[in-house]
């Protein structure tokens, strides 16, 4: 029986619009009084993570910047898995290499290292994707006077070279590169997967993220549930990206692939539900409580 529910937000639980539809919300809360324990898997920074959250009244625990930070249902930090400042040290020397803005994520602001030209096109880039499919105009005027815009430049901290980055001892959860450039993004990956310290994953096909092999959801929330005294077959886990991948692709007891997910993480999937537009996540959540339901009407027959 589903004890614990995992998910992922952009592109799974919140719609394009990037907020969490009342129909979901109905259904979290639902399952929460149904007894399950509803968990955020996100590669989200948690700061990053509540400014969706702060305006429902789920009640959680976190997962963030895709497994490096562990957050129990009073938001009190329970784990981390920081990347040591030698490997992004050895990040940012593989990256110099290439026309692109080095975006070092902590638990509270993000540290750009680029040329103006580099961090300008990351801001736009960066935007453009979280505009993704909500028929919003996406051209540099409009981007520009977004107010994601303005919110990522407040929480963005920029530096001209890796040296003030070690020198403000800040705790670097991940790193992020944006680019329209595909093939340099694609070359970027293979240089830094060699590294078996990293591990490199993406949510759109125009980003990496670059995290500590140690900080990947799958593991992290294995690790996690087990702590709390759940078992793998007890979890259900919804995702739609290859951050998702290492969640999706592990024994748990129900793995859901949204419907708009990319291929590879459908094909690891046990299961696939509706869209994040069409509620997949209430969907699947709906198709637990209904099973829960039946195995309890059974038993109560059999009494």
């Amino acid at each position: 029986m589903i004890k614990v529910i995992a998910s992922d937000m952009d592109g799974t639980l919140l719609g394009n619009d990037h907020k969490v539809a009342p129909e979901t919300l109905k259904a979290i809360h639902e399952a929460c009084d149904a007894g399950i324990r509803f968990m955020i898997a996100t590669g989200r920074n948690f700061k990053g993570a509540m400014e969706e959250l702060k305006e429902t009244d789920i009640v959680c625990d976190y997962i963030v910047g895709s497994g490096a930070e562990v957050r129990d249902q009073k938001q009190q930090i329970v784990s981390t898995a920081p990347l040591s400042m030698e490997l992004c040290e050895e990040i940012y020397e593989n990256l110099k290499e290439f026309p692109v803005s080095i975006i070092f994520s902590s638990g509270d602001y993000d540290y750009r290292i680029g040329t103006k030209k580099e961090i300008e096109e990351s801001f736009l880039k960066q935007i453009q994707l979280f505009h993704m499919d909500t028929g919003q105009d996406t051209d540099e005027s409009a981007v520009l006077s977004s107010p994601l815009y303005r919110r990522i430049v407040e929480n963005t901290k920029i530096i001209s070279e890796f040296q003030e980055l070690e020198e403000s001892q800040v705790s670097v959860y991940k790193v992020f590169l944006y680019s329209n450039d595909l093939e340099m993004l694609e070359k970027i990956s293979k240089k830094l997967e060699k590294n078996k310290k990293l591990a490199v994953a993406s949510s759109f096909k125009t980003n990496l993220e670059i995290t500590a092999v140690e900080a990947q959801k799958g593991p992290v929330l294995k690790q996690y549930i087990e702590s709390l005294g759940y078992t793998m077959d007890e979890v259900m886990v919804l995702g739609d990206s290859l951050n998702d991948y290492s969640m999706l692709s592990m024994d748990f007891g129900a793995t859901v692939a949204m419907e708009n997910a990319m291929p590879q993480v459908k094909t690891v999937s046990k299961y696939i539900t509706k869209s994040n537009e069409e509620f997949g996540v209430a969907y699947a959540i709906y198709g637990v409580l209904a099973q829960i339901r039946k195995e309890n009407a059974g038993w109560m027959s059999e009494a």
